[in-house]
């Protein structure tokens, strides 16, 4: 679900565009982001962002999506050079219910 490298974090997510409600769980080997946004013109992966942005509070400018980009199954690499900031986003993506 998360791996932690030199330059910051992989994280395997599942997106459900179209959903009733923006709302992230946490899924066995995954973590599963629910977005209102549709899955065209790269709306949905630009809401995924945006709320993984909020919720970790990182910046925007530091999720990058490396593998899914027309997928519902992605894996984004956040850029994070602390490694106080690498803990703190592990231990809130460990308390998602």
């Amino acid at each position: 679900m998360i791996k932690s490298t030199p330059d910051g974090l992989l994280i395997k997510v599942k997106i459900v565009p179209n959903s009733s409600k923006n709302d992230i769980i946490k899924e066995e080997g995954f973590i599963k982001v629910k977005v209102t946004a549709q899955p065209v013109e790269n709306k949905a992966n630009k809401a995924l962002i945006e709320i993984l942005s909020k919720r970790l509070k990182v910046p925007k400018t530091s999720f990058e999506i490396v593998k899914g980009n027309t997928s519902k199954e992605k894996t984004l690499f956040v850029k994070i050079e602390s490694e106080s900031k690498k803990e703190e986003i592990i231990s809130e993506i460990n308390n998602l219910k």
